[in-house]
């Protein structure tokens, strides 16, 4: 049996089951260059159980000042407690697929899980806890693909690799593999800025290399659920606020000026699912909902096109807001792009804007 130790774990050793199945992997990038389709994230089951958790608990298991033994608790509790909810006692059923999805914990959780810290969690559970690792290093790279392949620049994959990357806890940093895939992105970054036309190539150990190999246009992890079955689980979720409101004695109420009943937390449902309930295509909700719906879509919307002008700001680029926009654009699926009217000529105005205001600036470097 491969033994998997805390100290020695990132995104290659994800546990002892996973290890068997795919061998002795050393790095993302074997992992993403190897054939371990079954393993990686895409395939997950709609089937499995989502526990959603309230703000409070997101925050609770998210705190990176938490002690590291009550984030082993706590993760184990949140496991224990899907299982419960799911009424199961593994997470794969017979045929392998996954009747759990731990994809509401963070980072710090995941990472606890897959590197089976403090001896908690079962060999199937670290594989589980792998994959969703996988799935969100995906999902972070995705969209930064999609964008390279429009405006032919493969430094903003590496940039977004980075940031992903120095997001880890400090029990991640401390890990070998996570030193020396932060070191080949920075090589990475360093070789785009000569050529970003160009995918860096012989550099050990890089993720951001590898997932390119396997994924040339970026993975789709985020939109596999048939979206009438996103508007389902978002009317649950829904109906079961509503549920804890009444039992509570109160209404559950979706305008933030009513001074009296529970306001509907907005907060646990992603954008696809908020987009679910804007459009409405099943009529499963209400106007008050399609209208609150659309106020927070909305909201999020300001919040992702801000973020885009700080990171401009911030770079003295000002290229990185059309950049921005364009990741935030490329991470869409197609009915959130619907529902924010993010429309393909958006998307192309962007990168015209990009693309000139890059022609610019080199121009003045020449000058």
């Amino acid at each position: 049996m491969t033994s998997i130790t805390n100290g020695l774990n990132n995104y290659a050793q994800y546990g002892a089951a996973y290890a068997r199945t795919a061998g002795a992997q050393t790095s993302l990038a074997t992992i993403l260059n190897g054939n371990s389709d079954d393993v990686l994230p895409g395939s997950s089951s709609n089937a499995a159980t989502q526990l959603t958790l309230s703000a409070a608990a997101r925050a609770q298991l998210a705190g990176s000042s938490k002690d590291y033994s009550a984030v082993i608790s706590d993760s184990r509790a949140a496991i224990d407690k899907l299982y419960k909810a799911a009424n199961v006692t593994a997470p794969y059923d017979d045929s392998g697929k996954p009747k759990i999805d731990l994809s509401g914990l963070d980072r710090r959780a995941l990472f606890a899980i897959a590197s089976n810290a403090g001896g908690r969690f079962t060999d199937a559970e670290q594989t589980l806890a792998a994959t969703t690792r996988i799935a969100q290093f995906n999902d972070a790279l995705s969209p930064a693909t999609q964008t390279a392949k429009l405006i032919g620049d493969y430094s903003t994959v590496y940039k977004a690799a980075a940031s992903y990357l120095d997001g880890a806890s400090s029990e991640e940093k401390a890990t070998p593999t996570w030193q020396a895939e932060r070191a080949a992105i920075t090589k990475g970054l360093a070789a785009t800025q000569s050529d970003p036309s160009k995918i860096p190539a012989g550099i050990s150990n890089d993720p951001v290399a590898a997932y390119l190999a396997r994924y040339p246009s970026g993975s789709s992890t985020t939109a596999t659920k048939d979206f009438g079955s996103v508007a389902k689980q978002a009317r649950a979720t829904l109906d079961d606020q509503a549920a804890q409101a009444t039992a509570a004695g109160k209404l559950l109420v979706y305008d933030p000026a009513r001074k009296t009943g529970q306001q509907a937390d907005l907060s646990v449902l992603d954008n696809r699912a908020l987009s679910a309930i804007s459009l409405n295509k099943d009529d499963l909700f209400s106007q008050e909902e399609v209208f609150a719906a659309k106020r927070e879509l909305d909201g999020r919307n300001r919040a992702s096109i801000l973020t885009a002008l700080k990171q401009s700001q911030t770079s003295g680029n000002p290229a990185d807001f059309s950049l921005g926009l364009l990741n935030a654009y490329s991470g869409m699926s197609a009915e959130e792009r619907t529902a924010t009217n993010w429309t393909p000529a958006f998307r192309d105005n962007a990168v015209h804007s990009y693309k000139a205001t890059t022609s610019l600036l080199s121009m003045l470097k020449r000058g």
